[in-house]
């Protein structure tokens, strides 16, 4: 993948906001998202992590989490219209539909394909840190960047962005059954296979207590069958059955 940080292009000079070469940025907004911003501090914004701003208060006022709930609630918009015009399916399907498309996994996953991670800016600490740690920055940066196309570009750019990069993925997810709740899906599946009933154990727990991590194993009949990471012991429990499910389906192959 091409590292828009760093590419050199034949262009006129862009001019700086806050002192910010803007012309990385730009770059990346016409090679992937085919338009120019039309006020660019938006997109650089999007791109900084609290963290930049807790280390450069003076050059960097502004983190992305306020741009970051607008985006949320214009994918959370643009997903349910998409779902309700598109499938004849009672209302509990469409919901479970909906948050499989836009779990931190899928954004993340969306965000990764964009390789706008050169672009964010992050404390140095977050930079070397883990990379579900920076998945997670950069999953909460695309949602982010919806708010501001959103602002720059208005409904419908934000819509054609999130159809090319978010609503595409339907089809894996009905075709994998990974919309269905994890945890279920695996009780379901153990009890099947095996007659056992899935137990969940955390393995490890760090941080201070604002910003827990907690790492959980899930087990089936005393075996661990996968290891799942999150900020509550319910996240990790989803995710270790999620991983979970991962060793059942190659299993099976």
């Amino acid at each position: 993948m091409r590292d828009f940080a760093r590419r050199a292009i034949n262009a006129p000079p862009v001019p700086k906001v806050a002192g910010i070469d803007l012309a990385p940025y730009q770059n990346f907004a016409k090679e992937k998202l085919d338009f120019e911003f039309k006020d660019p501090s938006l997109l650089v914004t999007a791109l900084t992590h609290r963290s930049y701003v807790n280390e450069h208060k003076k050059s960097a006022p502004a983190h992305n989490e306020r741009l970051e709930f607008l985006g949320d609630a214009v994918l959370e918009l643009v997903a349910t219209e998409f779902l309700f015009n598109n499938f004849d399916q009672p209302e509990g399907i469409l919901t479970s539909w909906r948050a499989a498309l836009v779990r931190t996994e899928s954004i993340a996953a969306a965000g990764a394909s964009l390789d706008f991670e050169p672009l964010v800016r992050m404390s140095r600490g977050e930079r070397r840190g883990s990379e579900a740690a920076r998945l997670h920055i950069v999953a909460n940066a695309f949602e982010a960047l919806i708010g501001a196309i959103y602002l720059d570009q208005g409904y419908m750019a934000a819509t054609k962005f999130i159809g090319e990069h978010i609503l595409t993925k339907i089809d894996d997810i009905l075709a994998a059954g990974t919309w269905r709740d994890p945890k279920s899906h695996l009780q379901e599946i153990s009890q099947r296979v095996s007659g056992e009933t899935p137990d969940y154990r955390v393995l490890n727990e760090e941080g201070p207590d604002h910003e827990k991590k907690f790492t959980v194993g899930a087990f089936v009949g005393g075996r661990e069958l996968g290891r799942g990471e999150g900020s509550s012991k319910q996240v990790g429990q989803q995710n270790a059955a999620r991983e979970a499910l991962k060793t059942y389906k190659k299993k099976r192959k």
